[in-house]
């Protein structure tokens, strides 16, 4: 039987080259929300596959996916079966497949396999992270001034001042700000040492629990504090998640 670490490694793998081909065969689509909230067939493909993989080989966890699956279980499994869904049906790279394993005590680990460079993220609370089996580790403990912060604002929310105003304050502070479109290729990024920091607000479990397996057992640190009717998810160095908590709890 695989370890979790495995299982997690596999099904991530196998989602995301079944979505990248079905990618090149063509896709249908369709809109949840809005003209950015798309989904196709291949995200329901890839998560059907995730899902039976993971009840045959653990048949008494849980499992909880973007696309609509809700088992209950002793662990739990969420599963993002194509993280960046826009990107991916617009041919752009930044997307990914992604799973998280969680307990009563938070995340256990984290799996993101970026597919448009073969990078496989992989670690959780007894694992150190790696990037394709090599060591990786959060190393920007500059402060928020001196690194580069991902984040997302979604143009229907700037009219909310309880979004808009908090994100104002820490947006207006990073060297660069950068807007790549998947949560978890971003946090994964910033495991490895590739970006400073990170900010999202509302995130849901999928898109959040992966990466912050990542960036834990990277030597990070992460928060989710509630400022102005929201749940803002942070990422970074420890001391760049507190300069960051502070900008949004300020007023």
């Amino acid at each position: 039987m695989p370890s979790d670490l495995d299982l997690a490694a596999t099904v991530v793998r196998d989602a995301g080259l079944l979505a990248a081909g079905m990618r090149r065969a063509g896709l249908e689509t369709s809109r949840k929300t809005s003209a950015s909230d798309v989904v196709s067939d291949a995200d329901h493909a890839a998560e059907r596959l995730i899902v039976n993989q993971l009840r045959e080989a653990r048949p008494g966890d849980g499992v909880v996916g973007e696309e609509g699956t809700s088992f209950s279980g002793t662990r739990t499994w969420y599963v993002d079966p194509v993280d960046g869904t826009y990107n991916f049906v617009s041919g752009l790279p930044f997307w990914c497949s992604a799973v998280a394993l969680v307990d009563d005590e938070g995340p256990l680990l984290g799996a993101v396999y970026y597919v448009e460079s073969d990078e496989l993220w992989l670690g959780g609370r007894e694992t150190p992270t790696t990037c394709n089996g090599v060591p990786v580790h959060v190393t920007d403990s500059r402060p928020l001034a001196e690194v580069s912060l991902a984040s997302y604002m979604h143009p229907a929310t700037l009219p909310d001042d309880g979004m808009r105003l908090p994100l104002l304050r820490v947006l207006g502070v990073p060297a660069t700000v950068r807007m790549l479109g998947s949560g978890s290729v971003e946090l994964a990024f910033l495991a490895g040492g590739r970006l400073g920091g990170w900010l999202q607000y509302d995130c849901a479990d999928w898109d959040w629990l992966p990466g912050v397996a990542l960036v834990q057992a990277a030597g990070g640190a992460t928060n989710v504090t509630e400022v102005g009717r929201h749940r803002w998810h942070i990422a970074g160095s420890r001391r760049l998640v507190d300069e960051i908590t502070a900008l949004l709890e300020s007023r």
